[in-house]
């Protein structure tokens, strides 16, 4: 669904892409990937793509998937946004690309809600919207055409009946157990999803006591931070639930410095989420017992979307891509292909 371009529209486009470079990662608004501008007439198709930030390991193979799909051998002019954690950075951002009468917005959102303005503005604009990643609520769901990412629910409910699973096999089903839980940025979907799958088995469980649950900003400096103060704060920690695995290295820091062992044989099991390589390593060696895939490879499924779009065909409104639990029992087989 190619646009017919006015020409102030051009013009406003081609100014603002002279004035940034291409780095994926530049505090500016909004960024564009190629080096080369976009034609009048051009068959390209024009994607603005804001993205949540680049905090962590994953969201930094996110970012990459997203450049390497969208590329003009590939025939799109891709304009890429970085957020920097701030969702009104994100609504300029969508702003800005529904002014440059973009032919797709993508965009990750930092939390889920304060949307319904912005995207009623690229509806009333013809713009379809593609969410990735991370969920939106919106009251009208015809705001958005697709949703494309990880089932956070789910993952949530994977974390728990692994640990089930595991205390059954360890013999302490019964046993009191003692978690902590270090939280993503409050409101993100991911947040709001692994916390309620994984209380949703927790739950079934009165011997499973969760002392505290922290925000620490999907993070390895936050994470270390928050995790420390857990160690300060109770006596006995049996497990720690980590929804990403930057929370989680920072963790093991903490408990390094403290003389806590973790892990297969140590006194705290370490759940974690994401499973990017660096942990997966981990999970190898027995330092995380357990790691919840989340991929961040959603440019190609985005891709195959919006070719499904430009021929006028209909797309699933929600998209969820295939994710596995990682153990030190299965980890080895999918580490050699393991791209970040």
């Amino acid at each position: 669904m190619k646009r017919k371009w006015t020409f102030a529209a051009l013009l406003a486009m081609i100014s603002l892409c002279a004035a940034l470079t291409g780095c994926a990662f530049r505090p500016q608004s909004v960024v564009r990937q190629a080096d080369t501008e976009h034609e009048p007439g051009s068959s390209q198709i024009m994607v603005g793509y804001s993205q949540i930030g680049s905090e962590s390991a994953w969201r930094t193979a996110n970012t990459q998937s997203f450049q390497e799909t969208f590329s003009p051998e590939n025939g799109y002019f891709f304009l890429f946004d970085n957020a920097r954690q701030k969702q009104e950075n994100q609504i300029k951002a969508i702003r800005s690309f529904i002014s440059q009468q973009v032919d797709y917005i993508v965009f990750s959102p930092v939390t889920e809600d304060g949307w319904d303005t912005v995207l009623g503005e690229a509806k009333d604009a013809g713009i379809p919207v593609i969410v990735s990643d991370r969920s939106v609520d919106v009251e009208d769901e015809s705001l958005y055409t697709a949703w494309v990412g990880g089932d956070m629910t789910a993952e949530g409910v994977r974390a728990g009946k692994w640990l089930e699973q595991d205390l059954e096999k360890s013999g302490r089903a019964d046993a009191d157990i003692n978690l902590v839980v270090l939280q993503g940025t409050a409101r993100s979907s991911a947040q709001v999803g692994r916390s309620k799958g994984f209380e949703e088995v927790a739950k079934q469980h009165p011997n499973w006591h969760i002392l505290a649950r922290q925000d620490a900003e999907f993070t390895t400096a936050r994470g270390k931070e928050v995790m420390e103060h857990y160690l300060k704060s109770f006596d006995r920690i049996d497990v720690l639930i980590s929804q990403n695995d930057d929370m989680t290295f920072g963790a093991m820091e903490a408990m390094d410095e403290a003389g806590v062992t973790y892990g297969k044989d140590g006194q705290v099991t370490v759940i974690s989420f994401d499973s990017v390589k660096k942990a997966l390593e981990m999970v190898q060696n027995g330092k995380i017992n357990a790691d919840i895939e989340c991929s961040p490879l959603l440019g190609p499924y985005v891709d195959r979307l919006i070719k499904k779009l430009e021929k006028g065909e209909i797309v699933p409104r929600s998209n969820p891509v295939d994710e596995k639990v990682f153990t030190q029992e299965n980890v080895a087989r999918y580490l050699p292909d393991r791209r970040y």
